[in-house]
């Protein structure tokens, strides 16, 4: 129960800062390209990195900051971290062919997920 907790004040940290990046965003640079979310994607993917490595090289990788900072806190900033971890993982492991069918399918699946989500609403409503 303390890990789901943890969890849950990380990611409204995360979210938290997501909303604050987007909105500096829209200010700084407008609505015609999504830089929000381009910047949350990397920098939560950098920032998931120094964390993985940190936490492999010297830390507990199972204990509480790193459910804290790496599932909560960068979890609620981007799943793009997690995405990214994911599939530097799969390299490092050189199980080269599974890295390539996750991100495509990762990719096209989201993408085609999101399209199906709306073609359903459009038609139920």
């Amino acid at each position: 129960m303390q890990g789901y907790l943890i969890v849950f004040v990380g990611g409204g940290i995360g979210a938290a800062l997501r909303h604050g990046v987007n909105i500096l965003s829209l200010r700084l640079f407008g609505l015609a390209f999504p830089w929000g979310t381009m910047i949350i994607n990397i920098v939560g993917s950098l920032v998931m990195g120094l964390v993985a490595a940190w936490f492999a090289l010297r830390g507990d990788a199972s204990g509480p900051w790193r459910l804290f900072i790496a599932t909560g806190i960068l979890g609620g900033f981007t799943t793009f971290s997690a995405f990214s971890l994911d599939a530097g993982l799969l390299v490092e492991r050189q199980q080269l062919a599974s890295a390539a069918f996750y991100v495509g399918l990762s990719v096209v699946g989201s993408i085609a997920g999101l399209f199906l989500g709306l073609w359903a609403m459009r038609t139920a409503l």
